[in-house]
């Protein structure tokens, strides 16, 4: 049963009541149901789970005033405040893996591990510059606009016709998004990791650094490049899937987050 906050942030509580925390952040323009769908009832088996929709995704209320990855780190943490959430692994998908490390850096006490999966990194000068451009071109058309080459990014092309009712969600699921706060979002998404690069201080939270073999954004190397600027942190590449790889195969996913987070959370 969804719940939402005072400040309009949609969630749901699921796991044994006094089980360490994990706390599913989705990514640009998808929901927290969609994106967890195969991930939540298997973590909750051991953890007291925590999901909820971004700034004017799904159920949650659009946001006030610009949108930044320090804003969705506030929103965050605003909602492990409402909940009585002191401490909790962040696992984040996409641009939810950049702003659990965004919380990680500015709030490290509340966070215990970081599951950062498929999350884009250190780009180089021209391709953040050409990213960032795409960005604010494809602001006026919405989601609509960028939607087809998205689910060729996203799905497998075997996927595309087996799992042919999970991409028409979706697709449903992004088209269904606030154009201007899609925009906005997708501009955080664009630039804001420039601010995860070599952070100082670095990180020091145990990390579980994720992605897929066919990721064209978030690619194998970002990972790599992730898993080194943080001491002791572990790389899984998920061979042949692509960005959103978790709704393909969500047991490759879950097999590496569970045995990271019976090692960690606390």
């Amino acid at each position: 049963m969804t719940t939402i906050t005072t400040g309009g942030t949609a969630y749901d509580l699921s796991g044994p009541d006094r089980a360490p925390a994990v706390v599913l952040i989705h990514g640009l323009g998808l929901t927290r149901g969609i994106t967890w769908q195969g991930i939540t009832p298997v973590l909750a088996q051991r953890f007291r789970v925590l999901s909820y929709d971004l700034c004017g995704h799904g159920e949650t209320a659009l946001p006030c005033g610009p949108v930044s990855l320090t804003t969705l780190s506030e929103q965050l943490i605003a909602l492990m405040n409402a909940v009585g959430i002191k401490r909790a692994a962040l696992v984040g998908f996409s641009l939810g893996g950049m702003i659990n490390r965004r919380c990680a850096i500015d709030h490290p006490q509340r966070v215990s591990a970081l599951g950062i999966l498929n999350a884009p990194h250190d780009r180089g000068d021209a391709l953040q510059r050409k990213v960032e451009q795409q960005a604010r071109d494809a602001a006026a058309g919405g989601p609509a606009a960028t939607i087809d080459a998205a689910l060729d990014r996203w799905f497998t092309p075997g996927f595309r016709s087996a799992g042919a009712e999970t991409v028409a969600r979706v697709r449903d699921t992004v088209l269904a998004n606030d154009p201007e706060n899609y925009a906005a979002h997708r501009q955080v998404l664009a630039e804001g990791v420039t601010d995860l690069i070599r952070p100082d201080p670095p990180i020091a939270h145990p990390a579980l650094v994720m992605t897929c073999e066919g990721d064209s954004g978030s690619t194998p190397q970002m990972s790599h490049a992730i898993t080194r600027e943080i001491a002791g942190a572990e790389t899984v590449i998920v061979p042949a899937l692509k960005h959103l790889g978790l709704l393909e195969r969500p047991a490759l996913f879950t097999g590496p987050l569970m045995a990271f987070l019976n090692r960690v959370a606390d």
